[in-house]
């Protein structure tokens, strides 16, 4: 790899910069970081995710009860997997993204209790091979320290958006890959890492998910930048991809009746907007979410705000309230709901 990695800035790339330059703009990070339980839930969804593509088989529910410290049948490996996953993605506001030292720190966490050479390069001879096929032959391991030191020093000093230079390094880190294992969940791990340190948005939103979502034309992208010897076209990729994340993730507008932190007393017709963001939850999550950000909701509003009828939000609050979930405080025309912990 040279100094400067090759690729070509196109019309259509500066589009897509500018397109999702401006879908971060209109975000309201805080929406998405206001809900515990929405980070945590993205936060499953990218673990999920950038495992799955590794052939990881476990759920996001058995990964959310390994989260929470519960008992999850699977294999030695597919758990540890999950587990080095979750201490790797905790640590991420904590590395900086051309340090090699911190890169090969994540490295040993993400990889700990599956290599005994978690944290090292590789030293021997590694290729991509699938059905029977070799797809990748990548540089000699004596090569690895100094092509990626030359990487992170083009990072470092890199002139273009973080939104490219996130896309050339986690192309160019692919192509070295410089692990013996956990080079694709590493290389995805860091162009997250680099595009937070553009913006903390992207600490919140399930990039490895989408991802996985299209995992064919992933993989497609980094053969055919193989070929081509330029990074452009998986680019172009990895650039469409996280504006197809940030549009699934944008929020939605919910009429309350009044704002979070109002009494509850509050006049119950004071029109206030709060973002909520609802992607991908069940009815019931979308409800708890709602009902945290203004316990006054009325059912309608429920319904209105989630895109449900009525007779689906009521099924759904008598399933939290027989949960223990839900417990409403005072009569159904002034009271007000009570989310449980």
């Amino acid at each position: 790899m040279s100094t400067i990695p090759p690729f070509t800035i196109t019309a259509d790339i500066v589009n897509l910069v500018a397109a999702i330059s401006e879908q971060v703009g209109q975000l309201n990070a805080s929406a998405l970081n206001v809900s515990p339980q929405l980070r945590k839930q993205n936060r499953i969804k990218t673990i999920t995710g950038t495992l799955a593509i590794e052939g990881n088989t476990l759920s996001e529910e058995q990964i959310t009860a390994i989260i929470e410290g519960k008992p999850v049948l699977g294999s030695v490996r597919e758990l540890a997997e999950v587990k080095g996953a979750i201490a790797a993605y905790e640590a991420l506001v904590n590395f900086k993204a051309h340090n090699i030292t911190d890169l090969l720190s994540a490295h040993g966490l993400m990889m700990a209790d599956i290599l005994t050479q978690a944290g090292q390069f590789r030293h021997k001879a590694v290729g991509i091979h699938k059905g029977g096929e070799v797809h990748h032959v990548a540089p000699p391991a004596h090569q690895v320290s100094g092509l990626m030191a030359d990487l992170m020093q083009w990072l470092q000093h890199a002139k273009d958006h973080p939104l490219i230079t996130s896309c050339v390094f986690h192309y160019e880190f692919e192509f070295i890959h410089p692990f013996a294992d956990g080079n694709g969940r590493m290389g995805r791990l860091w162009q997250t890492l680099i595009l937070s340190q553009w913006h903390p948005l992207f600490l919140s939103l399930p990039l490895e998910s989408m991802i996985k979502d299209h995992q064919t034309q992933y993989y497609q992208a980094l053969e055919q930048a193989d070929e081509q010897a330029d990074s452009t076209v998986f680019i172009h990729f990895m650039l469409s991809t996280i504006a197809k994340t940030l549009a699934q993730n944008a929020p939605v507008s919910a009429p309350v009746s009044a704002p979070v932190n109002a009494p509850v007393n509050a006049p119950v017709n004071a029109p206030v907007n709060t973002d909520v963001n609802m992607t991908g939850l069940k009815t019931t999550e979308a409800i708890v979410l709602l009902l945290q950000h203004n316990p006054q909701l009325t059912r309608q509003q429920l319904a209105d705000a989630i895109g449900k009828d009525l007779r689906t939000i009521g099924r759904a609050i008598s399933k939290l309230q027989q949960t223990d979930r839900l417990k409403r405080i005072g009569s159904d025309k002034t009271g007000y709901w009570q989310v449980q912990p």
